[in-house]
Formats: C-alpha cells, structure tokens, sequence
C-alpha cells in the first residue's frame, strides 16, 4: 500500500493520475501497440517506431496519434479506479485481520471500507495475491473497453506495414469510430468477443501488483533521487514509478505481447482474409519461428518507454 488515506480517495487519485498520464503517454500507446502486430521487418526498433510516427502524422494527421483515445481513458480511468479501490480495501483487511485475529470479518471490513490504514508491507506473497486478486476483478470490468481501443488503433495497420512512403493525396482513410469498433467485434465474435484475451492472460493480471511491489520496495531504497525528508519528493514517486513499471513489464512482456495480438487477431483477420493467431501459444510459436526469442519482445523499447512515462505520472500524481 502507498498511502494511508481512504480506499475511495485512493481509487480516485490513482484514476486521475492515470488519465493524466493517459494522455501524455497515448501516441507512445498507439505506436507500441501497432509496432507489436505488425508483421513488416520494416517497422522494427527505433527506427521502425520513428518511421511509423511519420507515417501517421503525413496521412493522418497530429489527429492519427490519438486514434481510439477516448475508449482507452475510459478503459483506464476505470480499470486503474477499480484497481486501487478493491487493492486497498483487500490490503487494509488483510493488514487489520492480522493485527487483529479477533474482531469479526465484517466489523474489518467496514473499516478496511471506510477508515485509514497505516501502510505496510504484507511480505512479496500476500501483496501479489492482494493484487491479483484486484487485477482480475479490474481487469474483467475494462477489457471491452481495452478490445476496442485496439481494434481502432490496428484498424489501419494493413496500410502501415505494406507501403513504403505514406500516399500522397488529399484524402484521409476514415478512422473507424467507437460505434463501428463495437458493431465489428459484436458481428465477428459475438458478446463474447468483447472479452477476447481475457482469460488466457490472467496472468498479466499480475503487472499492477508486481509493479506496486517493486514501488514499495523501491520508495524504500536509498537511491540517488530520493529526497531525504520522510515524505517522496515529486522526482523519487516519478522515477520510483517508472522503473518499477519497467521492470514489471519486462519480466510479463510475452504475455502483453499475445494478449495484444489475440485480441488484434480477428480485426486482422477480417480485413484481409488472413487466419491470425488466436492463443497464447500459438502467438508465441509463431514469433519464435519468424524472429527466434528476440519474437518474444517485440516493440518492448516502445512499450517500456510508454509505461515509464504512464507510471511515471501516474505515481507522481496518486501521491500528490
């Protein structure tokens, strides 16, 4: 836990902060998320990240760098709110129940709902488990909001892998809209669509509460840019933040990586004819067999670069 002030207050620091850094962060989203379904040798590294931002901006526009960026606040506004509520409360009842064996779970649990709860560390097993936990329940709520962000941001991918330099012409491709997002994925997949990914990636559910760990662990370190004084400096929440994200991201990217191209899998397919992985293993398989295990991370200078700034702001502002 990082603060001691009320799980609703908690939610709705850490949703602003999220939304804010949302919007700092959201073209280093955009261009990740293309770069990671991309099948061009073209758009890889740096320069295939570089190449894809010129692209977008000569046929698009500045516009074209915010495709889908109203259904991915939404998605992160209340995924992240989600998150930080049902991740304090899980935390505070935990923390009370140990400290106090007696007291009746549902007296614990109207604290742990309403009252303050000094921070602690529960020890790396209970805090995964506490964030698991709340990562699933999130998680299950955000990711039709999450499957059609990206089916609009990889709707134009087709045009970006293919052609050499952007069209040079007047008119812009339409960008499909919210509405034409959520018709294609109900008309291709069903009501089920909308929740494409989400189980075989549970795993990923662990990435807030890693990444909360390791912010922990690190606000507690003596680091260079940590201020001296008992509360964080604007500096040390910013960088504790962000390496904490990094480091998260890191160690689960292969499992972002096919949590992405599944649910990128049936616009794909749709749009050109082709038959797209659909699993996990299948993903994984098939990025082994056209770039060995380098396949595996894919776009993770872009992804890494995004989270360290959406974290990154996201702390800075929560502990505010």
């Amino acid at each position: 836990m990082t603060s001691a002030l009320p799980p609703l207050v908690q939610a709705c620091s850490g949703a602003l902060g999220s939304a804010a850094a949302n919007a700092v962060s959201y073209p280093l989203d955009l261009v990740a998320t293309k770069l990671q379904t991309t099948t061009s040798r073209r758009l890889q590294g740096l320069r295939g990240a570089i190449r894809l931002l010129r692209h977008i901006l000569q046929t698009e526009g500045l516009a074209g760098l915010y495709d889908g960026l109203g259904a991915d606040t939404a998605s992160t506004i209340i995924s992240n709110f989600l998150y930080f509520y049902f991740y304090t409360v899980l935390h505070a009842l935990v923390a009370r129940r140990r400290s106090s064996t007696d007291a009746p779970l549902l007296k614990s649990l109207k604290i742990a709902l309403t009252s303050s709860t000094k921070p602690v560390l529960l020890g790396a097993s209970m805090e995964l488990a506490v964030g698991f936990v709340a990562g699933v329940a999130s998680r299950a709520v955000s990711t039709p909001l999450n499957v059609i962000t990206v089916h609009l941001q990889t709707s134009n991918a087709g045009e970006d892998d293919t052609k050499e330099d952007p069209p040079t012409t007047d008119r812009k491709p339409r960008t499909p809209t919210f509405t034409d997002a959520m018709r294609t994925i109900y008309a291709e997949s069903g009501l089920f669509g909308f929740w494409a990914g989400f189980q075989p990636t549970l795993p990923l559910c662990l990435t807030p509460a890693l990444t909360l760990l390791l912010y922990q662990q690190l606000s507690r370190l003596r680091v260079p840019w940590r201020a001296p004084s008992s509360s964080q400096s604007a500096a040390s929440a910013f960088l504790s933040g962000a390496s904490a994200n990094a480091l998260a991201l890191t160690i689960l990217y292969p499992l972002l990586l096919a949590k992405v191209r599944v649910q990128a899998a049936r616009s794909k397919a749709s749009k050109d004819g082709t038959k797209a992985p659909s699993s996990i293993t299948s993903v994984w398989a098939t990025a082994v067999r056209t770039d060995g295990l380098a396949g595996l991370y894919q776009a993770l200078g872009a992804q890494i670069l995004k989270g360290f700034v959406s974290q990154g702001v996201t702390m800075l502002v929560k502990q505010r």
